[in-house]
Formats: structure tokens, sequence, C-alpha cells
């Protein structure tokens, strides 16, 4: 069986067997904007996987279309979630099929009132954040007991649609009054009770901004398009994912921050189910492990708990290859503190380059050379840092001498030339038949 690497430079290329290196997996790659991360990381990667599940996030809708393909050749089962054109893709992310309990609502509606990362720098109480995910949380478990196996996200999205606010006598009604309380008269233990009364007992003008802060957060994370796609798309099995050879490839768009979002909601919820699940496992295990590569790390938001995750990644063959352009940028996005801690929890650390000094001081300390010596560093140059071990400066992988790499480039330049409508299986024979021979 041939066993998965990974290409770190020119002259380094490593095993990820943990057992073997008695290292994580998890990767940092650090460079300034166009420094070549994508072709000299994530491709090389692809390249060299056999045997572990990718999730791939990328900007580049290309790397998707040059290596689907190569994929299906493999024997994978491959998964495209589209989040520029939901409907193109073949499965769609269904947050609402992974809540079985108060706890796993509650988790899911901070991730989504927490995904915009433009709160984090925000001088608002934390209560009106809180209040909106308690209000969600409430919509979420009435869908959940309404709908029971057969709610989606968009059923929640069309309950909060019809969310108003009515002046009373009494003070204020809301349009879902009276479907509340045939739930509470019915089970009036359920978490969907406590949370409704929370919020009817706010004050008109205090549910009216909890509302507005949950509506801000759920129309930028969730168009029309998306929420069309959550309808009628197949839902990812996080479960069947981690048990079959599976590759699942996310195309997010680099100005669209809404789809950053949705990405940062499905990560930390994709964390969570792939651990819960590993418990369950022998050894705590997932049977094939899951390798996620996310460019772009630092610009979408936070994910939230995952510096908690990080740490714990790799007793349940879960790793990840992050994608950023300065430390600050990753300080920036989270905390400091954090930042240390995903840092310290790659074993791996691929510096490229760039004119931040922050990173650059911190390269030089580990590097033991003139701050000078990194700032200026020639810009086909990589240093490699591995825990255990000095570290390498390499040159940059080249991967355009890589056959297979011009094999399947070709292949995919050739299919660009055909007619849109002829492409997809054109394409895809194509690029196969150009993949025959593995190095």
């Amino acid at each position: 069986m041939r066993k998965d690497k990974m290409i770190l430079g020119a002259d380094v290329v490593v095993s990820t067997d943990c057992q073997e290196t008695g290292l994580n997996n998890n990767v940092l790659i650090c460079g300034s904007s166009g420094c070549g991360k994508t072709m000299s990381v994530i491709e090389p990667r692809l390249l060299e996987t056999y045997n572990s599940n990718p999730i791939v996030t990328v900007t580049k809708r290309r790397i998707i279309d040059k290596y689907k393909p190569v994929f299906r050749k493999r024997g994978y089962q491959v998964q495209d979630m589209n989040l520029i054109e939901p409907m193109q893709g073949n499965v769609i992310y269904d947050p609402l099929q992974y809540v079985k309990s108060y706890k796993d609502a509650r988790f899911l509606a901070d991730s989504i009132i927490g995904a915009d990362p433009r709160k984090k720098d925000s001088k608002l109480d934390p209560y009106w954040d809180m209040s909106a995910a308690s209000l969600l949380t409430a919509e979420i478990g009435y869908i959940q007991w309404i709908k029971k196996e057969k709610g989606t996200f968009a059923d929640v999205l069309d309950l909060n649609d019809r969310l108003h606010i009515k002046r009373s006598k009494m003070g204020f009604e809301t349009t879902l009054d009276s479907e509340f309380e045939r739930l509470c008269e019915k089970n009036p233990q359920h978490y969907v009770c406590s949370c409704w009364k929370t919020f009817r007992e706010l004050p008109e003008n205090t549910a009216m901004c909890v509302m507005e802060t949950m509506n801000v957060t759920i129309d930028a994370m969730f168009s029309p398009e998306l929420r069309c796609a959550i309808a009628n798309r197949k839902n990812i099995d996080f479960q069947a994912f981690a048990g079959n050879k599976t590759a699942l490839f996310i195309s997010t768009s680099a100005v669209n921050t809404s789809t950053h979002y949705f990405v940062n909601m499905f990560y930390a919820q994709a964390f969570k189910q792939l651990f819960e699940y590993a418990q369950t496992c022998p050894a705590g295990r997932l049977p094939i492990p899951v390798h996620m590569l996310c460019d772009d790390f630092a610009t979408g938001g936070r994910i939230l708990n995952f510096p908690e995750y990080i740490s714990i990644f790799r007793e349940a063959q879960i790793s990840v290859t992050m994608l950023i352009q300065s430390e600050s940028q990753l300080r920036t996005m989270y905390s400091p503190e954090d930042a240390v801690t995903i840092i310290n929890n790659c074993d791996t650390y691929v510096y490229m380059g760039g004119m931040d000094i922050s990173t650059s001081k911190n390269i030089s300390i580990r590097l033991n050379e003139p701050l000078e010596d990194v700032l200026y560093m020639p810009v086909n140059r990589a240093v490699v840092f591995r825990r255990g071990s000095r570290p390498v400066v390499t040159e940059r992988y080249h991967i355009l001498e890589d056959e297979r790499y011009q094999k399947v480039t070709a292949a995919y330049e050739e299919a660009q030339k055909r007619p849109r409508r002829q492409r997809t299986p054109a394409f895809r024979e194509n690029v196969i038949l150009h993949v025959n021979s593995e190095r």
C-alpha cells in the first residue's frame, strides 16, 4: 500500500505516519500573499494523498476541478461543496442534522452567532450575542421537535423569517407566540421552553436588539442560494465520511466573506463531530485519518473552540494544514495566547517569507540567524521547522517539474477549451487517462 507523504520543500519529504515519526501532522504554512503556498504546499499534498481523507478548502476553483478526477482514480468518493454556486455542488452541510440535544443546539447557535470575525473587535456587550444564541437555540429546538428527522436548517431559517414583534397592551407579542406555547404545553421541560421564556421576558426594545443581532449574522451567512441547497442537496455525513475513503472539496469566495462565515461554522461542527465519533471507535481513533487543508486560514474568522481541538487532534487521527500570511494575522483573528497554542500544536512549520516584522523576528530567533537575513530571504526559499530536528533552509518544491502535476494540468487546460456543457464527463475521462502512472 502506497503511504501518504508531505512534501515541504525541494529536498524535504516526510512521512505522515505518526507512529513512525512520533509527531503530529498539524502543519502551519506562513508566507505573504502570492508567495506560492498553494502550488508549493496544497497541490503537492494532494498529489501525495492516497490513504487519508482530505477536506480541502480553497478559493481557487481550478484546484478542485483539477484534482477531483485524480481522487476518483484512487478509489475515493468525491464530494464537492460549492459555496460560490451552492446548487452546483453534489453535497451541502446542513448543521441541523447533527443536533441531538440542548448541548448540540447551543453549540450550533454559538458557532453561527460567533462566526462573523467583525464581532471580535466589537465593543458591544457580549450579552447581545449570548441572548441571540439563546433565541436561535429555541428556534433550532422547535424545528427539531416539530419536524423530527425531516427538518433542515432551511426550516429554522424560514421560522426565523416569520418572527416579528408586535406591540400590545401587555408589553409586546410575537408572531410565533402561539406555536411555542403549544410546544411548551405538551412538553414544559423541553429546553426550547426555557430559551423562549428568556427571550419573551425581555423588555421590548431589548428583544428587538437581540433579534437584530441574530438576523445580521444569519443574513450575512445564509444566502438564498445556500438556503435552497440546504433544503435540496445531499447532506455531509461526518461518520460516513470518516469511515469510507472520501475526499471533500470546499470552494469559497476570495471576496464574499459570507462564505467564510459558513465555513467557520462548518469546521467548528466538523471538528466536534469527528472527534466525538473517534471516541466511539477502537482505540479512540478514526478508521481513516482525516486531514484538513485550509487556505487563508486566518482571514475567514475564528473557529469556535479551535485552540482546544488542535491540542487533541492527534489521538483521534485528525490533522490540519493551515495557510496564513503572518503570525500577526493569526494573533489578530484569535488572540496572542490562542495563537501561541495553535503554533505550538503544529509539529511542522514552513516559513515562506514575508515582510511582517513580528513574524520575521520570531523566525530569526527560531533559526538563530540575523533578522535581516530572514526579511530578505530569496523568494524561492523556504525554512522548514520540525519538532525534534534542526531547521532546514531549502528551495520550494519544484512542482512544475513533477510529471504527475504536468499531466493533470495539461488535461485540465485541454478540458477548458471545450464548451462548458461538454466539460464534466470529458474532463473526468481525460484526466483519468492522463494520471495512470503514479510516481
